[in-house]
């Protein structure tokens, strides 16, 4: 029979303050952040939560708005563009893929569902003359302003 002296600490760790808070602000950073990932998504007109929201770029030119919006995997037929006063909204879904037999899913994090972004537009613009193109999957929306709507450029004289 062999005896082993008995330690008390020998499971216990040593503290490092720097290590060990920065690992818990971490874990931390990660709570909060999937608590805003819950409340990230938008709500439907049908009052339903949205549980993704694709990102938007939005610039403001000298004669249009060009917005676009990163749609990757959403067929182009399955997004709605309507433009009502003055407030742009598009809408779609980026639906699942179905399970197929014989295939084990390890991990699934891409996101699906509907989806809803309304933007209010600062000036009017000239609805009959929007266009929308769809490419490599980034959606391009080109919104004409009304004539009135343009900044001109002013000289300033100096005397």
């Amino acid at each position: 029979m062999t005896f082993t002296r008995w330690n008390p600490l020998r499971d216990v760790t040593a503290w490092h303050p720097v290590s060990d808070i920065t690992s818990e602000f971490e874990l931390m950073q990660r709570d909060i952040d999937r608590m805003f990932d819950r409340f990230r998504g938008g709500i439907l007109d049908d009052g339903t939560a949205s549980t993704w929201l694709p990102a938007v770029d939005i610039t403001e030119q000298e004669n249009d708005y060009v917005v676009k919006v990163e749609l990757p995997g959403v067929n182009k037929n399955d997004v709605k563009i309507t433009v009502h006063n003055d407030a742009l909204t598009i809408r779609g879904e980026k639906k699942q893929e179905r399970e197929r037999k014989g295939e084990n899913y390890h991990r699934i994090e891409r996101s699906y569902g509907s989806f809803q972004r309304s933007f209010t537009l600062l000036t009017s613009v000239v609805s009959d003359k929007i266009e929308a193109s769809f490419d490599n999957g980034i959606l391009t929306i080109s919104l004409p302003k009304v004539e009135g709507a343009k900044s001109k450029e002013i000289e300033v004289k100096v005397k």
